[in-house]
């Protein structure tokens, strides 16, 4: 006997063998048992999801020979017969190929007759959309009323182009695709049925690439099974398929995740030895950070379609959600970008790197600075970062063209440079930047000194030995010569500023270890600051308020605007964190509802906006801007002011 394809061969013979489509079987169930039928039924669906399968089913259900029910015996002659697409009173009907009207004609005159041998005469017609509009009116009216020996199945994969007419006298069931994982797990029993070894990730690959048609998957299986010599394995069908291992995509959102641009460029070359498509990958990618928005915002709607739930629940707990919004608006800009890039690669690449080089407003900046070489770059590590608080006290990213340069000889005073709007009689545009531990405000370049840090270009005339003045001096460098010294379009002079330098009292009280019976609103603030937590559970406990405390158990309160991000996970790592503080056993209980205390976002919010607002006072005073202001007309951008340093006190 020659060999018969998996699609063939386990294909349904009854409804308790079908996969999936329950909403239809049990319709078709209770009118078989009920003696409820009506005279024509109408299939949709996309292609390979069952419709003629359950048409030559619903017909052996009819024509059984023990007789009309749900569970047709399988061994009689018409059941047989049935199967092997010979029964004389089932007329199968290709419309595709028979969209004449005569055609039809031809096919209603034999109607009327009773049938030859079975109960009913069931006229199967497949892809009906493809009828002419002529065959449909010379089909209405046989298809409203016809002889009580007829059954009418009708299967289409595009309804829409049905006239109403035609829906209008049909029993309408819109078929469902097949999810992955029940294309995964009908692919395991058949192959295990077929004794054929096979992969579990293979299967998954094979499950995606069938889009919903279970058809599909079975001949993508039976080209996998002579693929790889009478096994099913994941990287043979990777090859076969042309597809990206899943897991890859997992690696580089992973790498993305912890802010490692050296991991993410490994993991580049790796996909590259492959020759991969970077849109597709890009696209992989965009789907696996919009299932991590969605086990963000709602745990248990993640689906398993990938074969991966739990590496995707844990990647949402690892990220915070303005991450993955800016990670997934950046993608899809680079969907449009990659075409233009000189080298895909190279472009991937800077898409990759994009994302890291971004960060939402507000959103907390990584710890550390980005390492692409993987060496030791002291020198640029000091550029990016400047001062660390605690894990939870990170500064806003600084607008772009701005320099945030490395202290000047061990002084408590941080020089930032803008590059300076071109000057012109009468108007100038002066960019400030003020912070409380000391700052700058510039209009000039930057250079380099000998020893690699970068700081405020001077002029030639202007001597560089006040670069040894003590911090608490007046200014870093010479007073500005008078401005007729300047002819016009010459550089004008550096103006420096410097704002008082925090007090340390406030930086003191954060390394105070307090007690459990010490906990009140405003030392759960400062308790907070110096718990390790991050990604979502630290988004949940900044913005809890402390309660009560009773002993050893603590209550918060968490703000009912973030209740979506939480579950009981978080509250055992938020225990877990405070019992390490402690160093005692601690309970944690959090209700969700309106806060009324300050919780530990409120007070970061709070202090950003009121050091904002001293940097703009201290810009408005300095006496050299009044000058540039009142000399030449000069206009303060208060939106490019930002506080310099990364402590919040």
């Amino acid at each position: 006997m020659s060999y018969q394809v998996l699609a063939r061969k386990w294909r349904p013979r009854s409804f308790k063998e079908l996969v999936g489509q329950s909403h239809v079987l049990q319709a078709l169930v209770n009118a078989l048992d009920q003696d409820r039928l009506h005279h024509a039924y109408l299939f949709t669906g996309t292609r390979g999801v069952g419709k003629t399968t359950i048409a030559r089913i619903f017909a052996k259900c009819l024509n059984c020979e023990r007789g009309v029910s749900s569970t047709p015996c399988g061994q009689c002659s018409a059941c047989k017969e049935i199967d092997e697409g010979r029964f004389v009173d089932l007329i199968e009907v290709d419309a595709a190929s028979r969209t004449k009207v005569e055609d039809t004609r031809e096919l209603l005159d034999n109607v009327q007759y009773a049938p030859t041998r079975g109960r009913y005469k069931v006229y199967l017609i497949d892809e009906v959309h493809m009828l002419s509009g002529h065959s449909f009116n010379a089909l209405l009216k046989t298809l409203e009323e016809p002889p009580p020996h007829v059954k009418f199945l009708l299967a289409t994969t595009d309804p829409q182009k049905l006239p109403v007419t035609v829906l209008s006298r049909c029993l309408q069931f819109s078929l469902k695709n097949m999810t992955p994982e029940r294309i995964v797990g009908h692919l395991e029993h058949i192959l295990s049925q077929e004794q054929i070894p096979c992969e579990q990730a293979a299967l998954w690959q094979l499950a995606r690439c069938a889009q919903g048609s279970m058809r599909d998957a079975l001949s993508l299986t039976d080209q996998a099974i002579a693929f790889g010599n009478g096994c099913v394995n994941e990287a043979e069908v990777g090859a076969m398929l042309g597809t990206i291992d899943q897991g890859q995509v997992l690696k580089m959102v992973t790498a993305l995740a912890s802010g490692n641009a050296a991991r993410i460029l490994r993991a580049v070359a790796t996909l590259a030895e492959h020759s991969p498509d970077y849109l597709a990958i890009l696209d992989d990618m965009l789907a696996m950070l919009h299932r991590i928005a969605i086990a963000q915002a709602v745990p248990d709607a993640v689906d398993n379609s990938q074969g991966d739930r739990e590496q995707v629940v844990a990647l949402a707990s690892s990220m915070t959600a303005e991450d993955v919004q800016l990670y997934y608006q950046i993608g899809l800009v680079s969907k449009k970008d990659l075409p233009l890039a000189p080298d895909p690669r190279g472009g991937f690449e800077m898409a990759m790197l994009r994302m890291l080089a971004f960060r939402p407003d507000g959103a907390p900046a990584a710890a550390q600075p980005l390492d692409i070489s993987g060496e030791d770059n002291s020198a640029a590590n000091e550029v990016v970062a400047q001062d660390t608080d605690s894990d939870h006290d990170h500064s806003d990213a600084q607008p772009p063209g701005q320099e945030v340069v490395n202290q000047v000889r061990d002084a408590p005073t941080v020089v930032e440079a803008f590059e300076p709007s071109d000057m012109t009689h009468g108007s100038e545009i002066v960019t400030a930047i003020a912070g409380q531990q000391g700052s700058s405000l510039t209009v000039s370049d930057t250079t380099s000194t000998s020893d690699g840090n970068t700081v405020p270009a001077m002029p030639e005339e202007a001597p560089p030995s006040n670069y040894d003045q003590p911090p608490d001096s007046e200014s870093v460098f010479d007073p500005a010569p008078p401005a007729d010294q300047y002819d016009d379009g010459a550089e004008p002079v550096p103006v420096v500023t410097e704002l008082p330098v925090c007090s340390t009292e406030a930086v003191a009280d954060t390394t105070k270890r307090l007690t459990v019976e010490q906990l009140d609103p405003k030392s759960w603030i400062q308790l907070y600051r110096q718990l390790p937590l991050g990604g979502v559970t630290g988004t949940i406990g900044t913005n809890c308020e402390f309660v009560e405390c009773d002993q050893q158990h603590v209550r918060l309160r968490l703000d009912e605007q973030r209740s979506t991000l939480y579950n009981d996970t978080h509250r055992q790592r938020l225990e877990k964190a405070l019992s390490d503080y402690f160093e005692q056993t601690v309970k944690l209980s959090i209700d969700t509802g309106p806060v009324v205390n300050e919780t530990p976002a409120q007070w970061r919010e709070r202090k950003i906006a009121q050091r904002l607002e001293q940097a703009k006072a201290s810009i408005y005073a300095d006496a050299r801007v009044q000058t540039l202001v009142n000399t030449f007309s000069a206009e303060v951008l208060e939106e490019s002011i930002v506080p310099v340093g990364n402590t919040i006190k």
